[in-house]
C-alpha cells in the first residue's frame, strides 16, 4: 500500500505513473499481460518511482512528463527483481498474497520479469539521455552482481557484517540510489545536488532493507505479508543473526550456526530468544536508525521544498513502519 506520505504530496504524479505501468504492460502475448498484471496489482509501496518523482521536482524539473516514465522503469526493473528473486527464493508467499512462482510456474514468472526488464529499457531509449541509460545499466549491473552475492553466499555462517552490507548496497540500495540520481539527471541539476539525491536514496534503501531483515524476526505476520523465518529457510544469512553469532554465547552461536546451515525454522521460537538475549533486532534498528539519519543529512544542499520535506518523511517511515 502506497504510504499517505507519498499520495498526500504528488497524488497527480503516481496516478499518472500507475496509469503508465497499465498501459506499459501491453504485449500480443496473454501469458505475458496475466503474469505481469498480476504482480503489479499485489500492490507495494511504490517508493522507488517516487522517489523519482520527488528528487526531480526537489530539483527543480519542469520538462515534461520523462519523470512519470522514469519513474515506471524504476518500478518495472523493481517488479522484475521480485519475480526473479521468488524464484531463486522458492518463495510461495509475498505482500500476503500467492507469489507469481506458485500461480504460474517458475518458467513462466522467469521469462516475464525479462520481459519487464526488456520493456523498462525500452522506456529507457524514448528519453534519450545518455546519462539516465548510464545510470541504469550500472544499477542493474550492479543489482545482479548483488544478487549472485548473496546467492553463493547462502548457508554461509562465516558471512560479515561487511559482506552483509556490500549485499544490501548492491542489491537493495543501489535502485534507490539510482531513483534518486536520476530525477536529479534529468532536472539537469548541479552534479553535487545529484550525489546529494543519490547518497540519500542509497541510505535510505539501506534502511529500508536493515529494517526487512529485523521483520522477518519480530514482525506481525498478517501485516508484513510473509512467514516470519522466510530468510532462514532460504539460507539468508541477515544482520540479526551476524550480530547474535557474535555477541551470544559460545552455545547461541552454535545453535545460530547449526540453524543457518539446515536452513530450518523448527526452532523459530529458540531463534528469536537469541535474538532478544542479545539484543541484536534492536541493534537492527539502532543501524537503521543511523542511516535515516545519513539520508536525512545528504539532502542539507537540496533546495527547501514540500517535496524535500516528503523526502525526509519517508526516510522516517523506512525505519517506523511495521510491514
Amino acid at each position: 500500500m502506497i504510504p499517505n506520505i507519498i499520495t498526500d504530496t504528488i497524488p497527480n504524479e503516481m496516478s499518472a505513473v500507475n496509469e503508465m505501468i497499465r498501459n506499459q504492460l501491453y504485449s500480443q502475448v496473454d501469458l505475458i499481460k496475466d503474469v505481469s498484471s498480476y504482480i503489479i496489482k499485489g500492490g507495494g509501496k511504490r517508493l522507488r518511482p517516487a522517489l523519482v518523482i520527488l528528487s526531480s521536482l526537489a530539483s527543480g524539473y519542469s520538462g515534461g512528463s520523462d519523470h512519470l516514465k522514469l519513474a515506471a522503469v524504476v518500478e518495472f526493473i523493481h517488479t522484475a527483481t521480485l519475480l526473479h528473486d521468488d524464484v531463486v527464493d522458492g518463495s510461495s508467499l509475498r505482500r500476503g498474497n500467492a507469489t507469481a512462482n506458485v500461480v504460474f510456474d517458475n518458467s513462466a514468472t522467469v521469462l516475464v520479469g525479462d520481459f519487464l526488464y526488456s520493456r523498462a529499457f525500452q522506456m529507457v531509449a524514448e528519453i534519450h539521455n545518455h546519462e539516465v541509460t548510464k545510470a541504469l545499466a550500472n544499477a542493474t549491473n550492479t543489482i545482479a552482481e548483488g544478487e549472485v552475492q548473496q546467492l553463493v553466499n547462502l548457508q554461509n555462517p562465516e558471512v560479515s557484517e561487511e559482506i552483509y552490507y556490500k549485499i544490501v548496497g548492491s542489491k537493495t540500495a543501489q535502485l534507490f540510489e539510482a531513483a534518486g540520481r536520476l530525477g536529479a539527471i534529468i532536472a539537469n541539476i548541479q552534479e553535487d545536488v545529484q550525489e546529494a539525491l543519490a547518497a540519500y536514496g542509497s541510505h535510505m534503501g539501506t534502511a529500508f532493507q536493515l529494517i526487512d531483515d529485523a521483520l522477518d524476526y519480530s514482525g506481525d505476520v498478517a501485516k508484513i505479508g510473509k512467514k516470519l523465518g522466510d530468510d532462514l529457510s532460504q539460507g539468508k544469512v541477515t544482520l540479526p543473526l551476524i550480530h547474535a553469532m557474535s555477541y551470544g554465547s559460545k552455545q547461541e552461536a552454535k545453535f545460530i550456526r547449526d540453524t543457518i546451515l539446515a536452513r530450518s525454522t523448527a526452532d523459530m521460537i529458540n531463534v528469536i530468544e537469541v535474538l532478544e538475549k542479545t539484543g541484536s533486532i534492536s541493534y537492527v534498528y539502532g543501524k537503521a536508525d543511523y542511516e535515516v539519519k545519513r539520508a536525512v543529512d545528504a539532502l542539507e544542499n537540496v533546495p527547501d521544498t514540500r517535496f524535500k520535506k516528503c523526502m525526509v518523511d519517508l526516510a522516517i517511515f523506512a525505519v517506523e513502519r511495521n510491514q
